[in-house]
């Protein structure tokens, strides 16, 4: 088998999670930069990557890296590199590209330049200058920073949030990937109770039942690669099955969704059917002060809602006093995470948090308010 760069990418903030990811599957880190984790491994990494990353947005093929300040330094430079050992004869292979602080700034100038030195070089390889484009995607991405062109073919497809269970979603949803994220942020282990006061569609307590049941995210769609010949099918059906084995599909767990709209509570069951079967967690319609738990220990963790639109911040500021009195008084031994851009939001629930993480939900920045409740004895 062939040794590849592969890059995973993330959103900011995210990158030590998606490191750990792949290091926990086994795989060699080269190098963690801003928005992406660079990695070694074969075309079977390619599969399980793609399979298993939860928090990563998609997982990319580097080609090749170069210095190019002229587009006849990007054109032969892109030339050289071995397209022709990787792109079928009947390839579609459209090129996007980006440019950050370099003098080639023409980003569509550039995607020109690395179409021509790919059909050129594929035409050297095949005995033609013309391509009919009908066979396996492949899409090459040029990405300039600082004069410094990276060259990648994306792996993945549809971002890897999409895991194939939210065809219908509420408004403004939480991606997937962030999600895992926040429950892994949470430290929260499948013994574990975990409620969502504020589940919307069901993301957050249908991510924490993959994770609790060793479920890979990937499992139920397909990615670009699957259809590449340089990983063939027995690949592909090994790794799929790998997935299957290590899952256990039955395990019991304590999680627990709730919403005041009987509309996202329904929309959660479906939603966590189509991933989970019949064995999904606890969806309850229930206003947030209604909430309560015989469980001593566990993890509140929500997204709830920021107030963006005009006229709604009141509203917001009375839900943030409400859940701090709630959270305090009915889980005082319990920790709680929530996900919120609101300058105010320690003042306004009452408690200063313990930790407090920056991330992007999007393009909104937002806080990730940590708040640590007593250990369990047991740990």
């Amino acid at each position: 088998m062939s040794q590849f760069e592969l890059i995973a990418t993330s959103t900011f903030g995210l990158e030590a999670l998606v490191k750990q990811e792949i290091k926990d599957l086994g795989y060699e880190i080269v190098s963690v930069e801003n928005g992406k984790v660079t990695f070694k491994g074969d075309e079977k990494a390619i599969c399980r990557a793609n399979l298993w990353l939860r928090t990563a947005d998609r997982v990319k093929l580097k080609i090749g890296e170069f210095t190019a300040k002229s587009f006849e330094e990007l054109f032969e430079q892109t030339y050289q590199l071995p397209w022709e050992e990787l792109l079928p004869q009947n390839a579609e292979f459209p090129v996007e590209g980006k440019s950050v602080k370099s003098q080639l700034y023409s980003v569509p100038n550039c995607q020109s330049i690395v179409k021509k030195a790919v059909v050129k070089k594929m035409g050297q390889a095949y005995g033609q200058s013309w391509f009919e484009e009908d066979g396996p995607f492949y899409k090459i991405e040029v990405a300039l920073l600082k004069d410094i062109a990276t060259l990648t073919i994306d792996t993945s497809g549809p971002g890897l949030h999409k895991r194939g269970y939210r065809a219908l979603v509420s408004h403004a949803p939480l991606k997937e990937t962030l999600a895992a994220a926040l429950i892994m942020l949470a430290r929260w282990y499948p013994d574990t109770a975990l409620i969502d006061p504020l589940c919307g569609s069901g993301t957050i307590p249908i991510e924490a039942a993959m994770i609790g049941r060793n479920i890979p995210p990937g499992l139920n769609r397909n990615f670009s690669a699957s259809s590449w010949p340089i990983i063939s099918d027995k690949i592909w059906q090994n790794v799929r099955e790998e997935g299957q084995d290590k899952a256990e599909f039955d395990k019991e767990l304590k999680i627990y969704g709730s919403d005041f709209d009987e509309e996202m509570v329904q929309l959660s069951q479906d939603n966590a059917e189509k991933v989970l079967g019949k064995n999904i967690p606890e969806f309850t319609c229930m206003p947030i002060d209604k909430i309560s738990s015989n469980e001593e220990y566990g993890k509140l963790i929500c997204n709830p809602p920021y107030g963006e639109r005009l006229g709604e911040e009141p509203e917001v500021d009375d839900l943030y006093r409400q859940m701090g009195q709630i959270f305090n008084k009915r889980f005082p031994t319990w920790s709680y995470y929530i996900l919120t851009p609101h300058n105010n939001f320690e003042k306004l629930f009452g408690k200063k948090a313990s930790k407090k993480r920056k991330l992007y939900n999007g393009r909104i920045r937002v806080d990730y308010y940590q708040y640590f409740g007593p250990k369990p004895p047991n740990l």
